[in-house]
């Protein structure tokens, strides 16, 4: 059993539907789950609708009006017969939605959000499935939430490792093709939650360790793991091989390129995860495993809109112990994640994601019992084998707010000058 992964990029239009199958039909007679994410950018516009729904901020009917249209617009151009079923398919899962947005939101935003923000995925595999049958690449849909249980954390939902273990026995007896999706679970009263935004790696990787698979596959629009985002430096380097270690340091820091918690399960079980091109799907791309090479050169992580958080006692006494217990607790309570922190006698200071929903409520549950301070509009920066050199080549013309260094890592939170 091999696990492919296609992210959003890769099935983000007909055409690069078109590409999906092709790159399958370089693997004839195998057997492949391969989970497949929300095509295009329509995780974002269903996030929208979630707001819209939510907050009534927006007329949800108009941007679920948008989702459709996106989607048999790619229809339209993968099936020349207009009596075909997929459209009858796919307006009963859009029935779904309807009737989701013309309920009464219950107090649970992330409930809300997983029921409605999931039909991406569900939408994108009946399309890709029905897609390959009809062009002879046979397969198999299957709900994934039918095998990925989990607890009722909305929004960044539990795996139940044992009973997901017991009901992935039957994947691993099909044959062939299986299509199904990425980034959802479902619990055990057959809720629907999601695992993380991003979450279609961790999938890949739950089926792939569940399924004793000999390898996991990520299809993506870069030729590999680049040592920096294309988008900030223009001479990446593609690195050939990255320890299981280096890949869960960098995931945590933050490289868009893999889930934080896709490497665990596969280092469990050795199973190679392999980074390649759906656009050169013939050249070898990345490979993570378990040998222990040190990366030779270094590596850049770049998260913007960081807001850093300055919290003292409002008496100026320490920072103890039970401070920590409780400003934790509090993080952990508002779901908001420390992406790099410290400490003095007096003072704790985090960075985290800028998250209109989320930080307000933190910033004044925390003024109840702490004095806080904060700015916005910062950046991120962590290098992984860092050197001075390359230190100074990052923080040119921007101020440096807050810097931590390990052996091998440092992080630096920065503001522009320009």
């Amino acid at each position: 059993m091999k696990v492919f992964k296609f992210g959003g990029a890769s099935v983000k239009d007909a055409d690069a539907v078109r590409n999906a199958a092709t790159i399958l039909k370089l693997f004839p007679d195998e057997n492949i789950i391969v989970v497949i994410s929300a095509m295009g950018k329509i995780t974002n516009a269903l996030e929208r609708l979630v707001d819209a729904f939510f907050y009534k901020n927006e007329d949800a009917s108009i941007i679920l009006n948008e989702i459709k249209t996106f989607h048999f617009d790619i229809v339209d151009q993968l099936f020349s017969d207009k009596n075909h079923s997929i459209y009858t398919e796919l307006n009963n899962t859009f029935v779904e939605l309807d009737w989701a947005i013309e309920d009464t939101p219950t107090a649970d935003y992330n409930y809300e959000y997983d029921k409605i923000v999931s039909m991406g995925e569900v939408i994108s595999t009946k399309i890709v499935s029905i897609y390959l049958n009809e062009t002879g690449i046979q397969n198999t849909w299957q709900d994934v939430r039918d095998f990925i249980k989990t607890d009722n954390t909305y929004g960044e939902a539990k795996v139940h490792w044992d009973l997901t273990s017991q009901l992935c026995k039957s994947l691993k007896e099909l044959q062939g093709i299986v299509i199904t999706q990425g980034f959802i679970g479902g619990t055990s009263e057959n809720f629907t939650t999601t695992l993380g935004r991003e979450g279609s790696d961790y999938t890949a990787a739950i089926l792939a360790f569940t399924t004793d698979a000999e390898s996991v596959t990520i299809w993506k629009d870069v030729p590999g793991v680049l040592n920096a985002d294309p988008k900030y430096f223009d001479d990446t380097i593609k690195l050939e091989q990255l320890s299981y270690q280096d890949a869960i340091e960098l995931a945590y820091f933050g490289a868009s390129v893999i889930h934080p918690k896709t490497i665990k399960p596969l280092q469990n079980k050795k199973i190679p995860l392999y980074v390649k091109s759906f656009l050169h799907p013939e050249k070898a791309g990345t490979v993570i495993n378990d040998e222990l090479t040190p990366l030779p050169i270094p590596c850049f992580i770049f998260k913007l809109n960081q807001v850093l958080i300055s919290i003292s006692p409002k008496d100026f006494s320490f920072i103890v112990e039970e401070n920590f217990s409780d400003i934790f607790n509090l993080f952990a309570e508002k779901h908001i994640k420390v992406n790099v922190m410290q400490n003095s006698a007096i003072s704790f200071s985090v960075s985290v994601d800028a998250d209109e929903r989320k930080l307000p409520d933190l910033i004044k549950t925390l003024e109840k019992d702490y004095r806080v301070r904060y700015n916005d509009n910062l950046e991120l920066i962590t290098i992984r084998y860092y050197d001075q050199a390359t230190i100074d080549r990052v923080t040119r013309n921007k101020t440096i707010l807050l810097e931590v260094k390990s052996r091998h890592t440092v992080q630096l939170v920065v503001r522009s000058l320009s």
